[in-house]
């Protein structure tokens, strides 16, 4: 105390280090399974709320999972939150349904075929009960509805067996060529007929029942012949309204109930082929401000646009690129610096964007430089003559943030991901594999402090030293690579793709 009702406390430190521990794998391989090259997962996504995941792979399908733990313990939580306990759960998926998005098609103007792989995936907003989301491959996005239809069924007609036949002849007399008057309702104008006491009991009405439900995926509607490139970006614009598709030269803005038009907003395409310097890599709306989205570059760069400002956004609000370190300069700088993945933080002020080497994270209000970044995989440096000669170099990583925005995660090789602290401070980087154990092949190694630039740019430099292993001491694997990962928007649950088999932890 100090001064009476003053309390001083001690400023928090950074978090501590996350542990974390396997979950769930769905799509095991067993030992010297091939793996098809249909199933190979190449888009996963959890929705707003986390009790939904969903995965896309290259053979079109889409495959939806749902939680259920929280269904199960909504009481016992309930207690809990009652008696003011930490709740511990272990998050648990289901496989819940899955359909074909996307079948492989040919283009005949251009005499291209067009991959049935699922590109992206996003969930909208959910609507009586029934999940939307939206898929898309190279050239073709669909709205789809997921939706549990009730199977109708007619239950026996539970007539008495000895009477059946009496049954049908009173049934056929009822049909006799005399034309007698009825009512409208069925009804008969003449009250002769009277029932028996007790009733009929040998004439029973079927009865419709509707016990079992069926997942029932529907397409609503299919956007189409907007792109001549492939392409690399969907994202849900926060009004719940519309969304922007992104290929290398364009980024259109669709509403999600017209199909049939789109409105090009981002158009890089020079007057001359010849005089291209860049593409688009990716694009992605703010997660709270409508008028708002960011999208990358193969040069490195990250252009915040403002959809108020004009209705073509060729000039961009902000620029976001780091200058280059003088001397630096190599064959491999530009292929290295594009931008393979950009993700928004849930509050919309922090971006982070994924290249082949780091992950940087970036403050929407200072475009000097990165706020922090994370060397990923530093010891390829050396190795990087190898990885343009078996095209590793053009490998696309995705990016996610944690939903308090404390940590940070990315693939590498060898279905290896790294997760990084990025609260001021942290020291964070832990390396784990994509199994059943997923720290089996740590090594400790010791912990280099981060290296301050300034006092407002904290790089965080943490890399292993050999040029010939990977991060934790092995023979790193080209052929094995975790493009795909997806951070459960509320809680410390990482769901991550190696092949065809996804994996999911928990911290």
């Amino acid at each position: 105390m100090n001064g009476g009702d003053e309390v001083v406390t001690a400023p928090a430190g950074p978090p501590q280090p996350l542990d974390w521990k396997f979950s769930q794998v769905f799509g095991e391989r067993t030992a010297g399974e091939e793996v098809q090259e249909v199933d190979i997962i190449s888009a996963i996504e959890f929705d707003k709320t986390g009790d939904h995941l969903a995965t896309g792979d290259r053979g079109g399908r889409v495959v939806l999972f749902e939680r259920t733990d929280t269904k199960d313990h909504d009481a016992l939580r309930r207690d809990l939150e009652r008696m003011d306990h930490p709740i511990n759960r272990h998050p648990e998926f289901r496989y819940k349904t899955e359909f074909q998005s996307h079948e492989p098609e040919f283009d005949y103007l251009k005499s291209l075929e067009i991959e049935e792989k699922i590109n992206k995936i996003r969930w909208c907003q959910t609507a009586n009960g029934a999940l939307f989301l939206l898929s898309t491959n190279d050239k073709t996005i669909k709205f789809w509805k997921v939706q549990e239809k009730k199977v109708k069924k007619i239950s026996e007609m539970n007539l008495d067996p000895p009477k059946a036949v009496g049954n049908g002849c009173v049934a056929s007399s009822s049909n006799s060529n005399s034309p007698t008057p009825g009512l409208a309702n069925g009804g008969s104008p003449d009250n002769d007929f009277s029932f028996p006491p007790g009733g009929l009991p040998s004439l029973r009405l079927p009865v419709v029942t509707s016990q079992e439900t069926n997942l029932v995926a529907r397409c609503r509607r299919v956007y189409a012949h907007a792109h001549d490139y492939h392409i690399n970006s969907i994202s849900n614009n926060s009004d719940g309204e519309t969304f922007i598709s992104a290929d290398d030269l364009r980024i259109n803005l669709w509403n999600l109930e017209i199909s049939n038009q789109s409105f090009n907003i981002v158009d890089v395409k020079p007057a001359n082929m010849e005089d291209l310097t860049e593409v688009i890599t990716s694009a992605e709306f703010h997660p709270t401000h409508c008028n708002m989205l960011a999208y990358s570059s193969s040069k490195g760069s990250i252009r915040l646009i403002d959809l108020r400002q004009s209705a073509l956004c060729d000039s961009h609000a902000k620029l976001f690129e780091e200058p280059e370190a003088p001397g630096s300069r190599s064959f491999f700088t530009e292929i290295i610096a594009s931008i393979s993945d950009i993700k928004f933080a849930k509050d919309g002020r922090y971006m982070l964007s994924r290249d082949y080497m780091t992950l940087k994270l970036w403050d929407i209000n200072m475009d000097s430089g990165p706020v922090s970044t994370f060397q990923v995989h530093e010891y390829l440096r050396p190795k990087l003559c190898d990885l343009y000669e078996n095209d590793s170099i053009f490998d696309k990583f995705e990016c996610c943030l944690s939903g308090d925005g404390l940590r940070v995660a990315t693939g590498s090789y060898s279905n290896l991901f790294r997760v990084f602290g990025c609260a001021p401070g942290s020291t964070e980087a832990t390396t784990l594999e994509a199994s059943k154990n997923p720290v089996r092949r740590q090594v400790q190694m010791p912990s280099r402090p981060s290296r301050s630039l300034s006092s407002i740019t904290r790089v965080v430099r943490r890399e292993a030293e050999t040029s010939g292993v990977d991060a934790n001491g092995n023979s790193f694997d080209f052929t094995t690579k975790l493009l795909h990962l997806a951070w459960h928007p509320t809680e410390n649950s990482i769901a991550c793709a190696a092949a065809n088999s996804l994996y999911m932890y928990y911290a």
